[in-house]
């Protein structure tokens, strides 16, 4: 059962919360002549009243609306011709169309207009305010109300979905009030903070917490890197600024998780440091121009790390394959490199490079620490522009393996066989497949744990290019000599390319067949 849902902070309508509730002071007892224990340290401010009286005319409450299609309006629905009113044609035609029209389609619904509401912040003085992509997202007209009440038409200036994030320009006779943005990295777990916008249509509302967790990861988008927050956030607050004790923008408040819609002290914020990039550069230029590496990358494993003698344990990226005149392809990064520093800045685990070279300026050239072959290698590779649209290619679904010649290898629950006209129709292969194919994988073993299926490709053995069972073989052999305890598999299927750790099972007696 799930009791969670990752929601959005916008507001789509608003409802009453809680019920009145009484509260009865009681007198405080103090023992006489008995010394008062010493306090905490002192470090909670007496009052946010101040901070929030400063910050609040710099916060602004969001208003979209956008038309929406009735079903009957859909492109799909047949178009009822005009008859002579009264003509026995018209009531021909109005039973056809009855009978015909599309599932839930209904004659003569006129389009209708669906409002939400959102919070944003102002940046600067002129009238740029930063909200989230979500909160405008497909909104035809597009409001936003000043502290003051004043209510001014916006202008999109740009989006960018991969971080959720909006700029947006108001035109005003008079300087605005800004709020500047703070260094987000400096945040730490149980700092104070303050999050300040527009819940359920309440505008100017403040609620204040801690920093709950850094880094988290909630799946919202490929550089997700939030700052986790007791301070309550409902829907509304999606845009809002999260400040920190100084005024500063620490974060931008994105989305809950909550098994109601409501608060549950679990919110989280685009960090500033993330935002600022990018709202500088939709300022500027109405888009986003991202760094690109050209890598297909996956979390680097304790058995991975083992595999490959990675001093330091599992960190790093894995290189699963480097793109065919790609930018890291050409600056020499091969499949089986794990990259443990991009342009100087530590890679602890695979989501953050992705992050590191998105923020890279394009053209920088950037060295790049890689582990191959049992030692560190330094790279330098040229930054290039994240393309529009990367599409994964995608090949046909392997099929059951018939029963056949096969070779085993002997403790890993697999058989291969080499790549013939046969096994390429078997398994619907392309004619340029390369490496030896998986004609069967026993149940329960570790090739079958780590989801291999016949028709997956082994492409290389411990970063070494396989292409016949015999290879294979003396890879592992090699491996067994050295005491090695599991051996690393780049496997190549229609989903693509991908390492696999083996565990290295004692060989039985016997010839392989």
């Amino acid at each position: 059962m799930r009791l969670a849902t990752l929601i959005l902070s916008a507001a789509v309508v608003a409802v009453p919360l809680a019920q009145p509730l009484r509260a009865v002071a009681q007198p405080a007892t103090v023992a006489p002549n008995t010394p008062a224990a010493p306090g905490p340290v002192a470090t909670t401010p007496e009052s946010f009243a101040p901070l929030a009286r400063k910050l609040l005319p710099s916060v602004v409450n969001i208003q979209t609306s956008q038309t929406l299609q009735a079903r009957g309006n859909r492109p799909d629905a047949p178009e009822m011709p005009q008859a002579p009113p009264g003509s026995p044609f018209e009531e021909l035609f109005r039973e056809f169309f009855e009978r015909n029209r599309p599932p839930g389609a209904r004659p003569g619904q006129p389009p209708r207009r669906q409002q939400s509401q959102g919070s944003g912040f102002i940046v600067d003085a002129s009238g740029i305010i930063v909200t989230n992509n979500h909160v405008i997202d497909g909104a035809d007209e597009i409001n936003v109300v000043l502290h003051d009440n004043t209510t001014l038409r916006a202008e999109l200036v740009g989006t960018d979905s991969r971080t959720d994030l909006a700029v947006l320009r108001v035109k005003t006779d008079k300087p605005l009030p800004v709020v500047p943005f703070g260094d987000s990295d400096t945040a730490e777990v149980g700092d104070w903070v303050l999050a300040i916008g527009n819940p359920l249509g309440f505008g100017g509302s403040v609620t204040s917490g801690i920093v709950s967790a850094r880094g988290r990861n909630i799946n919202a988008g490929p550089y997700d890197d939030f700052i986790q927050t007791d301070a309550a956030i409902n829907r509304g607050n999606s845009g809002g600024p999260l400040f920190n004790v100084k005024g500063e923008v620490i974060g931008i408040n994105t989305a809950i998780v909550s098994p109601s819609g409501g608060s549950i002290g679990i919110g989280f914020a685009i960090p500033a440091n993330l935002a600022k990039n990018v709202v500088a550069q939709l300022r500027d230029g109405g888009r986003v121009r991202r760094g690109w590496l050209g890598v297909n990358i996956q979390q680097v494993t304790d058995e991975i790390a083992e595999s490959l003698a990675l001093p330091g344990g599992a960190r790093g990226a894995l290189v699963a394959r480097a793109q065919e005149d790609g930018p890291a392809a050409k600056g020499g990064v091969q499949n089986g490199d794990v990259i443990l520093k991009f342009n100087n800045q530590d890679v602890r685990e695979m989501r953050q490079l992705p992050r590191i070279v998105a923020e890279t300026s394009v053209g920088t050239e950037a060295p790049v620490v890689v582990w191959r072959n049992g030692r560190e290698e330094t790279l330098r590779v040229t930054v290039a522009e994240l393309p529009a649209e990367q599409q994964a290619a995608a090949g046909a679904a392997p099929q059951q393996a018939r029963p056949g010649a096969a070779v085993e290898l002997s403790g890993l629950g697999l058989k291969v066989a080499p790549l013939s006209p046969e096994t390429r129709e078997r398994f619907s292969l392309r004619e340029d497949a390369r490496g030896v194919v998986i004609t069967e994988v026993s149940p329960g073993s570790s090739a079958a744990e780590r989801g291999l299926t016949a028709g997956d490709m082994i492409l290389e053995v411990q970063q070494n290019r396989v292409s016949t069972p015999q290879e294979v073989q003396e890879q592992l052999a090699r491996l067994r000599k050295q005491n090695r305890p599991s051996a690393l598999m780049l496997i190549e299927n229609g989903q693509g390319q991908r390492f696999v750790p083996l565990r290295l099972q004692p060989e039985r007696s016997g010839n392989p067949g």
